[in-house]
């Protein structure tokens, strides 16, 4: 009977021994877990390219946001005062009554009729020969404007395209980090695979974050841009036309230096 009570005390020695050394083991794969993987946290851990990434694409959501409130204000303040001069042009009839307006005089497309009505003095009879080269220099004027206003649309369309490879190029690198470090600790644990990942994804997180506004951004310009130069093309046309009436009254008011 003795002998039985001293086996089941032995056993339990045993079986507490086991607990307590598996407890020992597994202490320390919890304390490998990362504790901090917050944006801050991942951007500390991550790799030197991988950072030099993170870095990029918030410099360029950065520009992205600066040229978006740059031109917004610009294309409102053009947009505003084309259609103030539109609407003053349509109200008269003659050339020489947007020149004594204070408004249309200083207006680059007036300037333009006059000064190709001011160098064919000489050929006033060939009305269509005028208008033609009118027509060229409003051409010219608007692809000029044209110019002007996509400055900088341009890089939002690179960012655009771009943004989302450089993210994918980043979390091509946070992976490989990932297999790498399970190569080298003989390892699966999600303590070491888990970093490399959180790094790839934030980096593809911010491929996109500077990505897609500014391809909602270049839209919206491109579509801005296309109804200015619309409202231009008008003005122009009205300007024409008065031309073309001056042309056939025959009272057309050259110019003189």
């Amino acid at each position: 009977m003795v002998k039985k009570h001293v086996w089941r005390a032995l056993q339990s020695v045993a079986v507490a021994a086991l607990l307590t050394s598996a407890g020992a083991v597994a202490a320390p794969a919890v304390a490998t877990i990362p504790v901090e993987l917050s944006v801050a946290g991942m951007f500390a851990q991550a790799d030197w390219i991988v950072k030099i990434v993170i870095i990029g694409l918030i410099i360029a959501s950065l520009v992205s946001w600066t040229i978006f409130i740059a031109k917004i204000s610009e294309l409102h303040k053009t947009m505003a005062a084309e259609r103030i001069i539109h609407d003053e042009v349509v109200k008269i009839r003659s050339l020489e009554d947007a020149g004594n307006d204070p408004v249309l005089a200083k207006t680059a497309l007036v300037k333009e009729a006059s000064a190709e009505l001011t160098l064919s003095a000489d050929a006033l009879h060939d009305g269509d020969g005028i208008k033609e080269r009118i027509v060229s220099r409003f051409e010219r004027y608007e692809a000029a404007l044209s110019r002007k206003m996509t400055r900088g649309i341009n890089i939002l369309a690179t960012i655009g395209a771009t943004a989302p490879f450089v993210g994918l190029f980043g979390t091509v690198w946070g992976i490989m980090n990932s297999f790498i470090g399970i190569a080298e600790k003989q390892t699966t644990n999600l303590a070491v695979v888990a970093p490399g990942i959180a790094e790839a994804l934030l980096a593809t997180a911010l491929g996109l974050v500077a990505a897609i506004p500014a391809v909602v951004m270049y839209n919206h310009f491109s579509r801005q841009i296309s109804a200015y130069r619309a409202l231009v093309s008008d003005t122009a046309a009205a300007i024409l036309r008065l031309v073309s009436r001056d042309l056939s009254r025959g009272t057309v008011k050259i110019e003189k230096d």
